[in-house]
């Protein structure tokens, strides 16, 4: 057996759990992806265990939960001074025949952690430890570790068969780590590329969020590449396939959509919005994958042979909209896509009154995150009017700062005449009643020093 005597350091409750499987005669190491996030020097989300023990065996020494007997995971609590921690451990097996691209029909528990590590789908991922013996790796995980290549335990085909979301881990581990393919792998994944049609949507959308969410997002191209987008979402090849002769772009719709999602201004949303930062970033970046979708089966050339593509925004909301559903997202998600996807073409005159109604119409909350998808929209396009379309940008966004700092009202909740005042005054509950508070609204939003009761009370004849 390989030994690289490499040291981690393991969390305490991991450790004690180690000791005791030992003490008691068992084998047990970290394995997987916290041996892999711990060698490039990231802090491992999880730390999970494998040994020789039974499940049943492991039962009888630790507090359990019962998380996968049929596969051999129990999860071990643990008491420390800040709370209960878990972890899970898991036994070695061998997966027996795999019957539906994701689950094999039996597992067999087996005392040998080689033929464990054997069954697991990258050689990054196929690396144990343990505190006395270093880092085990018969595949050579840590050395394409170093290299950054993505490679199959084994035969490709024969791993991609046995869960044929694999495919998509390949190219979201090759994006989080900056990595490359190896050929024999990328081969297969090509060859194999329809069955992912067996995968279910949720586990689809799951591993696209996770590349999405990467320092790599660009790397969503592999999917068109391979042949797998045409199989979950076969929108973004037909913008692959959609050149844009027009002087405001120079590259393909799916080239542009694909530059949109790695010119995020990651940093600036960090420092304005850190309490929100990762529900943020994952609404931009699947607005930026959606927000040209439609351009497509929008496109139209004029005489001169330049290309259009009209109403591309509005076609876009539905066209998001049942992707997102195809894919299996919330219906938060879908409506703040929709919302964005409608406006990234926004260009309204840089006027207080227009960005009040732009407020209003697109909401308080996310509303400046309309500003980073217009500026990645931007950085994206071509040279063209590049300076004027900046300087419109940063205008919008002084009013909008503007705006805010002042506290002037932008939707209901702040209006100074409430239903209540309406009723007080001998109205009926009722539509009437919203009707008069919209127009209050209306009058507002243009002029913001309007809003005080006894004004607008007045004004609309309200005594």
């Amino acid at each position: 057996m390989q030994e690289k005597r490499r040291q981690i350091r393991l969390p305490e409750g991991a450790r004690k759990i180690i000791e005791i499987l030992n003490q008691n005669g068992y084998e047990a190491y970290v394995v997987g992806g916290c041996v892999r996030d711990s060698l490039l020097g990231r802090e491992p989300a999880d730390w999970d265990i494998t040994t020789s023990a039974l499940p049943q065996q492991v039962k009888a020494l630790f507090k359990t939960i019962d998380t996968g007997l049929r596969h051999g995971t129990v999860t071990v609590l643990l008491r420390d001074k800040e709370g209960i921690e878990s972890y899970e451990v898991t036994t070695y097996r061998i997966d027996g025949e795999y019957e539906d691209a994701r689950h094999p029909k039996e597992v067999t528990f087996t005392s040998s952690l080689s033929e464990d590590l054997a069954r697991r789908d990258f050689t990054v991922n196929a690396m144990a430890y343990h505190p006395e013996e270093g880092v085990v790796d018969l595949y050579g995980g840590e050395e394409d570790l170093e290299k950054r290549i993505i490679r199959c335990v084994g035969d490709a085909k024969e791993r991609f068969t046995e869960d044929a979301l694999r495919m998509m881990r390949a190219i979201r581990f090759a994006a989080q780590l900056s990595a490359c393919i190896e050929d024999n792998t990328y081969a297969a994944i090509r060859e194999m590329a329809p069955s992912i049609e067996k995968v279910s949507a949720e586990r689809i959308h799951a591993e696209m969020e996770k590349l999405l969410d990467s320092d790599n997002p660009m790397f969503f191209k592999l999917f068109y590449e391979t042949g797998l987008s045409a199989y979950f979402m076969p929108e973004f090849d037909r913008c692959m396939e959609t050149e844009q002769n027009n002087p405001h772009h120079l590259y393909s719709v799916g080239e542009h959509i694909l530059y949109s999602l790695q010119t995020l201004d990651l940093e600036r949303l960090r420092l304005e919005r850190p309490d929100t930062y990762d529900e943020d970033l994952r609404l931009l970046r699947i607005t930026m994958l959606l927000h040209d979708i439609a351009k497509p089966q929008c496109k139209t050339t004029d005489e001169n042979g330049i290309d259009h593509f009209k109403g591309h925004n509005r076609e876009g909301v539905g066209l998001s909209e049942e992707i997102l559903r195809r894919l299996k997202y919330d219906n938060d998600t879908i409506e703040m896509v929709k919302g964005f996807t409608l406006h990234h073409d926004w260009r309204p005159d840089p006027t207080p009154s227009a960005i009040r109604r732009g407020i209003n119409r697109i909401g308080e909350k996310f509303f400046p995150l309309l500003f980073y998808v217009m500026e990645a929209d931007l950085r994206a396009q071509s040279d063209y009017e590049r300076e004027q379309k900046e300087t419109r940008l940063v205008r919008m966004r002084e009013i909008y700062e503007e705006i805010v700092k002042d506290r002037e009202c932008v939707s209901l909740k702040t209006l100074a005449v409430k239903g209540a005042d309406l009723i007080a005054a001998g109205y009926e509950p009722g539509p009437q009643i919203g009707k008069i508070l919209s127009g209050m609204l209306e009058e507002v939003l243009e002029n913001p020093e309007h809003n005080e009761r006894d004004y607008l009370m007045k004004l609309f004849d309200i005594y």
